[in-house]
């Protein structure tokens, strides 16, 4: 056990904290919360969409005139700040609380996109924009540990499921807007004006979510689980009558649920991920097989998208926007419908039906693709289908990084997964770019589809043998908390000491 943190000194703390969440029904409250916090999604979907259809305008003379190489790399600056903020910001929002540091990352975000578009024309200033990608990209990526560790601790366990593959599809809510936006102005305007008021869309946005999350209560799981007593209490009073002035009398708690807690001290990265793969190595496993599979299918096509349909399919660069609106709403419309279902059928059976029905959709399309019969059109209902399924299983995937580790330590596993996970999409970008070549052999990307659809399916298969079955469990039932040193229902009497694990932990 020597990589388990040490429990801090101190008398215990016991609390009904993480039961009085879970007991809440559905309220206004709730609602509020998800719609300041998940407009991180939104704005990520709208970044990167935006990003991609104002490029080739940033080639021409009278804006940026830079190379098609350099404005492919503005993605790819943009990513690595995603990486670098999720880690840097992952370990302080478990360190300094998650309402501290989602009012922070959405100001790094706005301040670094603002700049993307006061990016001043000649010379070499293509390198502030790119410096601008790196800032705005690491607002989003710290808002993903930040976001999705408030989200799961302050919903109640039986909505935590649907909650959280809505929050994550919206990334194609953004996209969708993005699209239209970027539509709307580089038809309408002239080049160097279109393209930096695209860039403002997400900083507007992002001024009035920021208004809104002012309101909203630290978590009190994490106030609780770091000792602050009284502060949690606090939080937790303002949540129940928050919830009461709208829901009426509030369900009674479970006296068995209480928790005695004893705060722990924090961890690193680099102890951290001795204690994941030491102490949870199944689980380790199959969060970084779900984050690496779903990431380099997503990546290798998102953004090639464009390319296809003008190489294979000989859309106009001007039209390619128009397909793009329907493979959104495919990627939208599969977790908002697909969400119930990870809480009602389950986890295991939901996470490995849509990654292995997504795979074997894909090949299926990908052997119409090699036989020449698909067109624009056919493609992108194809697409939109298999995405339907998949889009809901890469959202479960991010569901279950957030909620099969430890408090203390979810917004670092979070942004470690995270990580991992863009390392091996940025190889899927690379790899299918250079498949497509100029479009002129389709047999070469048929097996590129073939490796992204075989990445799905085993994403599949080792939820099959180690997704866990969170669905309707106290977060603390699910993985007990460092700091927990007594807990009645799930902890045998002397096993689950000081800093200890409990005996389900690495499962």
């Amino acid at each position: 056990m020597a990589a388990t943190p040490e429990t801090v000194g101190g008398a215990g703390i016991r609390s009904l904290i993480p039961a009085r969440i879970d007991r809440l029904p559905w309220s206004k409250f709730h609602t509020r919360l998800v719609v300041a916090l998940g407009v991180a999604w939104i704005l990520d979907g709208l970044e990167i969409t935006i990003a991609s259809n104002v490029g080739p305008d940033l080639t021409q003379k009278t804006t940026l005139n830079m190379s098609a190489g350099a404005v492919a790399d503005i993605a790819t600056w943009y990513l690595i700040g995603e990486v670098i903020g999720a880690l840097f910001f992952g370990q302080l929002s478990d360190k300094l609380g998650r309402k501290n540091l989602f009012m922070v990352t959405l100001g790094v975000y706005l301040i670094g996109s603002g700049l993307t578009a006061a990016t001043p024309r000649g010379g070499y200033w293509f390198i502030f924009l790119y410096f601008t990608r790196v800032v705005a990209g690491m607002g989003i990526g710290g808002e993903y540990a930040a976001i999705n560790s408030a989200i799961d601790e302050m919903i109640p366990a039986r909505y935590r499921g649907r909650v959280d593959l809505a929050v994550n599809g919206t990334y194609w809510a953004g996209a969708f807007i993005g699209t239209i936006v970027t539509i709307v102005l580089l038809n309408h305007l002239t080049a160097n004006v279109g393209w930096r008021i695209a860039y403002v869309a997400g900083p507007v946005l992002a001024l009035i979510i920021i208004y809104v999350r002012r309101n909203l209560p630290e978590s009190p799981r994490w106030q609780i689980m770091h000792g602050r007593e009284e502060a949690a209490e606090a939080s937790i009073a303002e949540i129940e009558g928050d919830v009461a002035a709208t829901q009426g009398k509030l369900p009674p708690v479970d006296p068995s649920r209480e928790l005695e807690i004893r705060p722990t001290a924090q961890i690193g990265y680099l102890r951290l991920l001795e204690t994941l793969f030491r102490h949870y190595p199944s689980r380790s496993v199959l969060g970084a097989a779900l984050m690496i599979t779903q990431s380099f299918l997503y990546n290798a096509i998102f953004f090639t998208y464009g390319l296809v349909l003008e190489f294979f399919f000989h859309v106009k660069p001007t039209d390619t926007g128009y397909y793009f609106l329907a493979f959104c709403a495919g990627n939208l419309l599969g977790p908002l419908t697909l969400g119930r279902l990870f809480d009602t059928i389950g986890r295991r059976k939901m996470i490995s039906f849509t990654y292995l029905l997504s795979g074997v959709l894909l090949i299926i399309t990908a052997q119409l693709f090699k036989g020449g019969v698909l067109n624009a059109t056919t493609q992108t209902i194809c697409w939109s289908v298999i995405f339907f399924f998949a889009s809901a299983g890469a959202s479960a995937g991010y569901l279950t990084v957030s909620e099969i580790f430890p408090l203390e330590v979810r917004a670092k596993a979070i942004a470690v997964f995270f990580a991992i996970a863009q390392c091996f999409g940025f190889l899927g970008t690379h790899l299918y770019g250079h498949l497509i070549g100029t479009g002129n052999d389709p047999n070469r990307l048929y097996w590129g589809y073939i490796l992204g659809a075989g990445a799905m399916i085993v994403g599949g298969l080792v939820a099959v043998f180690f997704a866990v079955d969170a669905e309707g469990k106290s977060l603390e039932d699910v993985a007990t908390p460092l700091s927990v040193v007594r807990k009645p229902a799930q902890v045998t009497p002397g096993v689950g000491g000081p800093g200890g694990l409990s005996p389900s932990a690495g499962s």
